[in-house]
């Protein structure tokens, strides 16, 4: 991954986090005074939560758990451009 990638995740990252403690400030605060406004704040702090974990688990390297598992995934893999010459 490219430097200005990972400067744009992390910034987003940054954001969502922000984004979720303002609407606990404002929760916590009192600043809601209904409960379509409690559900809709809810929805958003859910969905920030939720995008976070998404961009945290793709950022994660994947590794096959065992050798039978690294063996599939060599078996596994179609190269184009190859022509067979039989």
């Amino acid at each position: 991954m490219q430097q200005e990638e990972t400067i744009i995740i992390h910034k987003l990252q940054k954001h969502l986090k922000q984004s979720y403690e303002d609407i606990a400030d404002t929760m916590i605060g009192g600043g809601i005074d209904n409960m379509e406004k409690y559900k809709y704040m809810m929805g958003q702090a859910h969905s920030y939560l939720k995008i976070s974990q998404e961009i945290s688990n793709l950022l994660k390297p994947k590794e096959p758990k065992n050798d039978t598992e690294r063996e599939q995934d060599l078996t596994n893999v179609v190269r184009f451009g190859e022509i067979d010459k039989d």
